[in-house]
């Protein structure tokens, strides 16, 4: 329903009051679809305060008329929309979390501890745990990472929920945090999403160190086995500890379940830093490029093609999938007019960086002799 012209005096005497001192109102236009808003309020004008603080003075008076407000370019310029609403609460649902995060954990463990021996399949507690304890570590530090700082941030950001893949790959396809409403700006979207990977690579590099210098370097098997691939870091990591590039010469390192464990935990950090729609890199990406990142995504679906192509690794087809649905779909702040400060965008750089140091051609393949 379209907004009458009382409706829209008044509309008009409240927005003037929330911009005053920070924003002059050139032009005002009624039932303007925005979003999910199919009646909100476009205002042009121009700034006349920088625009992190325009945006927490004029919110906060807006809030108080039951307005939404939102600082966003279109054509180089700078304009206020306005919508009625409230942004939603997201009431935890911890008994669920806990739940799927014992579910993974048993997931986990069976991956790691079930052996194929002559009489049939065995369980190996030891192995079991020594591969799930530091592996659920690593996800779990990493995912508490986004949600504690979303949570300082006050962001309507659900727990973690942990996804179990019993017996299948790894044992589980890591965990998803649900952000219900955008946050405030790129500023806070970043730090959110930088958390996770900083905070799970603060676990994995040291339990893959001690891993590594666990397992012993000896000649690849005669019989048909699985390879971890290589990343930049990783490979520097073995030749650091071991001397040499491996493997090479017909050698390499026979990696341990911790070792293994802390090598997951790279992997995982490596997918998710991929710079495309909602994923940690796509986070990164967004906040320091802003929306013309967004043919970054078709670039990545076609490497993906091709690198699925020329290393045979099909996992690629899937994840070339999945950025097709989904990685257009960023997270963009209510105030995206704020940019990063140099600090900002010195992490921004670095998560980028991360990513090429941690991507793996071919994560997993198998070696036939």
């Amino acid at each position: 329903m379209s907004t009458d012209s009382l409706v829209q005096g008044r509309l008009t005497e409240q927005l003037q009051a929330a911009v005053a001192d920070h924003f002059l109102i050139e032009s005002i236009r009624f039932d303007v679809p925005f979003g999910r808003f199919g009646h909100a309020i476009r205002l042009s004008g121009r700034f006349i305060s920088p625009t992190n603080v325009a945006y927490d003075a004029i919110a906060g008076r807006a809030a108080a008329y039951g307005l939404l407000i939102f600082f966003r370019r279109e054509r180089e310029e700078e304009v206020i929309y306005a919508a009625q609403g409230t942004l939603p609460r997201h009431q935890p649902r911890w008994a669920l979390a806990i739940l799927l995060f014992i579910a993974t954990l048993a997931s986990v463990f069976l991956t790691g501890g079930l052996q194929e021996t002559r009489s049939g399949l065995s369980l190996n507690w030891r192995e079991g745990l020594a591969f799930a304890l530091p592996l659920m570590a690593i996800l779990l530090t990493h995912e508490m990472g986004h949600f504690l700082v979303g949570r300082h941030y006050r962001m309507a950001i659900s727990p973690p929920f942990f996804i179990p893949l019993p017996i299948v790959s790894l044992g589980t396809l890591g965990a998803v945090i649900v952000m219900l409403a955008p946050p405030k700006n790129r500023r806070q979207l970043l730090q959110m999403g930088a958390a996770g990977p900083l905070a799970g690579l603060a676990v994995a590099i040291p339990i893959l160190l001690y891993g590594l210098s666990t397992s012993t370097v000896a000649p690849l098997p005669n019989t048909p086995f699985m390879l971890e691939g290589n990343s930049l870091f990783y490979g520097l990591v073995k030749w650091l500890l071991f001397g040499r590039w491996l493997p090479s010469g017909g050698l390499d390192v026979h990696l341990n379940n911790i070792a293994f464990a802390g090598w997951v935990g790279l992997l995982v950090t490596a997918l998710n830093l991929i710079p495309a729609g909602q994923l940690d890199g796509g986070h990164a990406a967004f906040t320091l490029f802003g929306p013309a990142v967004r043919p970054l995504t078709w670039v990545l679906i076609v490497f993906m093609l091709g690198l699925a192509a020329l290393t045979q690794f099909w996992g690629w087809l899937v994840w070339a999938g999945l950025l097709f649905v989904f990685g257009q779909v960023y997270a963009v702040p209510m105030d995206d007019l704020t940019p990063l400060d140099g600090r900002h965008k010195a992490l921004a750089a670095f998560m980028l960086i991360l990513a090429v140091l941690l991507f793996t051609p071919i994560p997993l393949r198998l070696i036939v002799p």
